[in-house]
């Protein structure tokens, strides 16, 4: 079915522990391959964009809160916030976010774009949504054109 970066307990039966254990590991390897991009491409972490999709959005949005120098934006598409209680006294940058769901998501539930936009916001994040109408879980072109839309403008200059 493709790479999981942690189980998913309401999906397959692991457990929460095995779940948040998965994803501390995972954030260390996120940020590692980050670090690793950064140094490669000989880019600040201003001239990059976390994009994306599913545990990816969840992923990106647990990691780049948690880094010191703000990377430029996320967009996200179809996933959630893990950790929202945690995200105010544990962010260390707060860079721009961009929510993409589709409103018939039949994976992660349309209102956990709602849920997250909350928590960010609450916690000093400038963040904006998109919704795409009668998309499940996908990338449909108008939720594309928004996040181009977002990268260009984060890049400018």
């Amino acid at each position: 079915m493709g790479y999981q970066w942690f189980p998913i307990p309401w999906m397959d039966g692991s457990s929460e522990a095995a779940a948040s254990a998965a994803l501390d590991r995972s954030a260390v390897v996120l940020n590692a391959f980050i670090d690793k991009v950064l140094a490669d491409e000989g880019l600040t972490p201003g001239r990059l964009i976390l994009f994306g999709f599913s545990q990816g959005t969840m992923m990106s949005l647990h990691v780049a809160p948690r880094r010191s120098e703000p990377v430029a934006g996320i967009a996200g598409f179809s996933g959630r916030l893990l950790r929202p209680e945690r995200l105010a006294a544990e962010a260390l940058s707060k860079p721009p976010v961009l929510l993409v769901h589709g409103d018939a998501d039949e994976v992660v539930p349309f209102a956990e774009m709602q849920a997250a936009g909350e928590a960010l916001t609450a916690a000093g994040f400038r963040v904006r949504g998109h919704v795409e109408r009668g998309t499940g879980h996908g990338i449909a072109p108008d939720g594309l054109s928004a996040a181009l839309a977002f990268i260009r403008e984060r890049l400018e200059g």
